[in-house]
């Protein structure tokens, strides 16, 4: 059996992974996480195989918590399901620790084969862009400017350009607002950018918000 722990904030997104896992006869939900800290607390409480997760989690964001949960166990399976774009983020995911990387929309069949493959030991990352990094690896989405930031800067970046204040974002990640500042200057030098609106179209234009 496949024991799988499930770490998204949406609950009718679990209800449905729940419903898909309970028709197949080799995998099972062990534990389910809304957020960061709960996710962190729940693979250390319970015995899993594979921790499906998402990116955008309320609290910490989810490449962090991938470095935490591998810092913690290195061989540890995560598959990171995501509603962004995976050329904007599986390679982010893939370079952090992942196992493989997948979009919500996926049809389900695929989502239990990729779990099949994890649970063996294998890796996954969708056939058309692992064709592109094979024949060219510098891939135009590696050009970006963003894809340069570090994961501290990539998650302060997401914050603001989700309307977050200075302020809200220092709360949410345990950082002095004139830190947070700092992050958000080097976010408007590395991209030649002015002012938060500048940053929000940036994202829309590459769709790296919901």
């Amino acid at each position: 059996m496949i024991k799988v722990l499930i770490a998204d904030d949406h609950a009718l997104f679990r209800d449905g992974l729940k419903r898909i896992f309970n028709e197949t006869d080799d995998i099972d939900v062990v534990a389910e996480a809304i957020d960061g800290k709960d996710i962190l607390k729940k693979t250390r409480e319970f015995d899993w195989d594979i921790a499906l997760l998402d990116i955008n989690l309320p609290d910490i964001n989810g490449l962090d918590i991938l470095k935490r949960i591998l810092t913690t166990n290195a061989s540890s399976c995560v598959l990171v399901l995501s509603m962004y774009p995976e050329e904007e983020y599986a390679i982010r995911a893939i370079r952090s620790g992942a196992s493989g990387y997948l979009t919500k929309d996926s049809p389900t069949d695929q989502l239990i084969t990729v779990i099949r493959r994890l649970a063996k030991g294998g890796k996954y990352v969708n056939p058309e862009l692992a064709e592109k990094l094979l024949f060219n690896p510098v891939m135009e989405s590696d050009k970006l400017t963003h894809t340069t930031f570090s994961d501290r800067e990539f998650h302060v970046f997401k914050l603001i350009v989700a309307g977050e204040s200075l302020t809200a974002i220092a709360n949410k990640l345990s950082l002095s607002v004139k830190t947070v500042s700092t992050y958000r200057s080097r976010i408007l030098e590395k991209m030649n950018m002015k002012n938060n609106a500048q940053l929000v179209r940036y994202a829309i234009q590459h769709r790296l918000v919901e």
